[in-house]
C-alpha cells in the first residue's frame, strides 16, 4: 500500500514538473520590439579644446632693452598701435651718422658738378687758343711747335672734362649709397618699436620692462578673435560621414548649461596613429563674449537627419562590424535571428537597419533569457496601449 502511494506521487511530481517546462518554454516570452522613429538627427560626439586658428608670438626684429611695454594680458589691440618700445640712443647715433653721411654725399656731388663746370670752361678756352694759333701758325706769325702745343692743351682739357663729368657719376652713386644706408638705419630704428601685425587680444606678455631682449624672442601671443574655434577629435569609426560645413554644438567646460552653434571649417588629413581620432576644426557661428584658449569642450556633429528610422542598440546586435550584425526577430510570434545591413549610427550607441528585416518582421530591442530560435515570442511595443 504504501509502495503504491509512492509511486502515484511520484508520477504526480512527474507530471508537474513536466506540466511546469511545457508552461515555462512554450508560453510566450515577453521581449520589447523597437518601432520606427521619425526626424531622427545623426549626431557625432567628440572632446576638444578651444583654440585660435591665428596665433603669433610677436617680437622684436633686433635686440636691445625694453624700455616700455603698453599693454598687457587680456587687452584687446588695434592694428598698427604700439606694444612696446627698445631702448633706441644707439640705434639714433646710427641714424645722425648715416645722416651726416648723405649730407657729404651731396657735398661731393656739388663739389663734382662745380668741378666739370671748370673744366668745360677751361676746354673751351682751349679750343679758342687752339683755333687762333692753328690761323697764326699758317700764316706763319707763329712757330710749328707753338701751334702743336696749342692742339695738345685742347686734348688735355677734353680729357679733364671726361675726367670731371665721370666724378659726377660716382659722386650721384655715393649719395644714392649714402641715401640707402640712411633708409637702413632708420628702418632699424622703426624696428625699436613693436607694433600690432592685426586687430587682436593679448593672450600673454612674456617680458617686463628693462629686459634685454633678442631678435625674434616672443615679447607678446596675440590671436585674432574673428579666428577662435574649436579643435575637436573624433573616433575613426564615427568620423566617416563628417563633411565641412555641417552644423555643430558647443558646450563649454564653464558654461555646461550654454550651447553655442558652430560648421565644420576644417578636417584634417592625418588622423593620430595612437588614439584612433580625427581632427575635426568647428567654426564658431554664435560664441560667447570671452573665450579662453585651451578650454575643454564637447562637440556634437548634426551629419544627417533621418525622416524615418528603425534603431536597434547596440548592445542587441551579435557580430557588429560597423556594417552588418545578427539581430532577433519576431517573425510570425516565433524568434528568428536575422542577418542585417546597418547604416547611420546615434550618439546614445544605435545602429540604423537599412535591410535585412523581411516584411512584417519586429526587431528585438532587448534579448531576454531563455530567447533561441524558434521560441514563442509575443511584442511588447511601448505605444502599446
Amino acid at each position: 500500500m504504501r509502495r503504491m502511494t509512492m509511486v502515484v506521487v511520484g508520477g504526480a511530481l512527474g507530471l508537474a514538473a513536466m506540466a511546469g517546462y511545457l508552461v515555462l518554454n512554450e508560453r510566450p516570452l515577453l521581449v520589447p520590439v523597437v518601432s520606427t522613429e521619425r526626424d531622427v538627427p545623426i549626431r557625432i560626439y567628440g572632446l576638444g579644446t578651444v583654440e585660435a586658428r591665428i596665433t603669433s608670438k610677436v617680437g622684436f626684429e633686433v635686440g636691445a632693452a625694453l624700455t616700455e611695454l603698453t599693454t598687457d594680458s587680456g587687452d584687446i589691440v588695434a592694428e598698427g598701435q604700439v606694444l612696446a618700445r627698445l631702448h633706441p640712443s644707439e640705434q639714433e647715433a646710427r641714424v645722425a651718422r648715416a645722416e651726416a653721411a648723405v649730407e657729404a654725399a651731396a657735398a661731393g656731388r656739388t663739389r663734382a658738378e662745380a668741378a666739370v663746370a671748370r673744366a668745360r670752361a677751361v676746354f673751351a678756352q682751349s679750343e679758342a687758343t687752339n683755333a687762333r694759333r692753328q690761323a697764326l701758325a699758317r700764316r706763319d706769325t707763329i712757330s710749328d711747335q707753338t701751334a702743336e702745343e696749342a692742339e695738345r692743351d685742347v686734348a688735355v682739357a677734353a680729357a679733364d672734362l671726361a675726367v670731371a663729368e665721370s666724378e659726377i657719376a660716382v659722386a650721384a652713386a655715393q649719395h644714392a649709397d649714402a641715401t640707402a644706408a640712411l633708409l637702413y638705419e632708420r628702418a632699424l630704428l622703426e624696428h625699436h618699436v613693436l607694433r600690432a601685425p592685426f586687430d587682436a587680444v593679448v593672450v600673454d606678455r612674456h617680458v617686463e620692462a628693462g629686459t634685454v631682449v633678442r631678435a625674434g624672442e616672443p615679447v607678446f601671443t596675440l590671436i585674432d578673435p574673428a579666428s577662435v574655434w574649436t579643435l575637436a577629435y573624433i573616433d575613426e569609426a564615427r568620423a566617416g560621414a563628417i563633411a565641412l560645413g555641417q552644423p555643430a554644438e558647443i558646450r563649454l567646460r564653464s558654461l555646461p548649461h550654454s550651447v553655442f552653434t558652430g560648421h565644420v571649417a576644417r578636417i584634417g588629413i592625418e588622423s593620430d596613429r595612437v588614439n584612433e581620432e580625427r581632427r575635426v576644426w568647428i567654426a564658431c557661428d554664435s560664441c560667447p563674449a570671452q573665450v579662453y584658449l585651451g578650454e575643454q569642450a564637447e562637440i556634437r556633429i548634426t551629419v544627417a537627419t533621418l525622416p524615418e528610422a528603425l534603431l536597434v542598440p547596440e548592445i542587441a546586435i551579435r557580430g557588429f562590424d560597423g556594417h552588418t550584425g545578427r539581430v532577433w526577430t519576431v517573425q510570425g510570434g516565433a524568434a528568428t535571428e536575422a542577418t542585417v545591413i546597418f547604416g547611420h549610427r546615434t550618439e546614445d550607441a544605435r545602429a540604423q537597419i537599412v535591410d535585412g528585416v523581411t516584411a512584417g518582421a519586429e526587431v528585438v530591442e532587448v534579448p531576454v533569457a531563455g530567447l533561441t530560435e524558434g521560441r514563442r515570442l509575443r511584442p511588447d511595443r511601448e505605444d502599446a496601449p
